[in-house]
């Protein structure tokens, strides 16, 4: 097991091999040690990798800095992501350029059925502290994750408030789990693991809160979950970043408006009227549009679709169906185990015999 993350670490550290060639490079070889043990002719007929980056694998040396990194993830417990770990967040791996390799530590799962992630201005005003403590003190039962960024302003509220509602939280830093950014959140991340957080970041240790970290940092607070809620942002605000990322990943965004002459609230303002989020106003909206409100009847299976030969992989869909009555598609995707493309076609079969119907906001419904 040593040795495999050795190699883990090590390819995340090789000169212009970033996530998306590293997951070509599973993808053909299976495991990172085979990477690195592979000829160099070999490695550079691989579509995207090529002869320069095939010999910046093969001249790879520097093995010391993944010996160091496991002695520290040993002596602090953390727990090393790597992309075909089964406790990896598996919403991620629907992303294009998910991160290779995670550091995690923590005891919330993340791979829980809801997760959302709320992002904001670092400056925020008493009506953004209003909508975070409204919002999250209205999820309270719905054991939702919620997931933000550790940096001031709201996402601090997010965490606060969900610790304070006994909800997990997890916090994804810009930097190494060696430290705390900004230092005044120490006793906040403290809190966090103590009440069935975590802290996720998919930097080593020493590396510093850089200022283009960030950025990239954003893409795992939005592809690791459902929905990201946008509270209170400037036009220019990194959370708009987060926005766009998320409807890249095809996840749901909702935003709440502000007033026209709140500089604070452009943002939010932007994202709706361009229809690049959906307007937020109470903590029911979300539950509706995400399919995660809670029936009251009993649910009763659809008797059509007990007439119906169905393929192996169109009743593990029609079944989950049954079992829920309305499902996100991310979520459906998720629980049905099928690949993309065979989940892409059950899902078209199923369409086309008027079994399953689309509602608005990536919902699924038995017809």
């Amino acid at each position: 097991m040593a040795n495999d993350l050795l190699f883990q670490l090590a390819l995340s550290e090789v000169s212009q091999i970033g996530c998306v060639q590293a997951k070509l490079l599973i993808e053909h070889f299976g495991d990172a040690a085979s990477i690195f043990n592979a000829k160099e002719s070999q490695l550079k007929t691989l579509d995207g990798i090529g002869e320069i980056r095939a010999k910046k694998i093969k001249s790879f040396s520097n093995f010391k800095k993944a010996e160091e990194e496991i002695a520290f993830i040993e002596k602090y417990k953390i727990q090393p992501l790597f992309i075909t770990d089964k406790n990896y967040p598996q919403r991620l791996l629907n992303c294009y350029d998910s991160p290779t390799m995670l550091f995690y530590k923590g005891d919330a799962d993340l791979n829980v059925s809801k997760i959302i992630s709320i992002v904001g201005t670092r400056s925020n005003t008493n009506y953004a502290k209003q909508i975070v403590e409204k919002l999250i003190t209205e999820l309270a039962s719905q054991n939702i994750l919620i997931i933000s960024g550790m940096a001031l302003g709201v996402d601090a509220l997010a965490h606060k408030n969900a610790i304070k509602n006994e909800l997990s939280t997890i916090g994804v830093l810009a930097h190494g789990l060696d430290q705390i950014y900004p230092s005044t959140h120490a006793n906040l991340a403290k809190e966090m693991l103590k009440n069935n957080g975590g802290l996720l970041t998919e930097f080593q240790s020493k590396t510093k809160p850089d200022k283009h970290n960030f950025p990239i940092r954003n893409r795992i607070v939005a592809g690791i979950s459902d929905a990201t809620i946008v509270i209170e942002t400037d036009i220019k605000g990194g959370s708009l970043i987060t926005a766009e990322l998320a409807n890249g990943y095809n996840r749901d965004v909702f935003a709440v408006p502000g007033k026209l002459t709140d500089k604070k609230s452009s943002g939010c303002n932007y994202l709706i009227r361009n229809n690049k989020a959906i307007l937020f106003t109470e903590a029911k909206e979300l539950l509706a549009v995400m399919g995660w409100e809670e029936k009251t009847k009993a649910k009763t299976k659809k008797q059509k679709t007990l007439f119906v030969e169905f393929s192996k992989e169109e009743k593990i869909i029609v079944d989950l169906l049954q079992e829920q009555e309305l499902v996100s598609i991310d979520e459906l995707k998720l629980k049905s185990n099928l690949s993309n493309s065979i989940f892409a076609t059950a899902m078209l079969n199923l369409e086309l015999q008027g079994i399953v119907n689309s509602l608005p906001g990536k919902i699924y419904t038995l017809s």
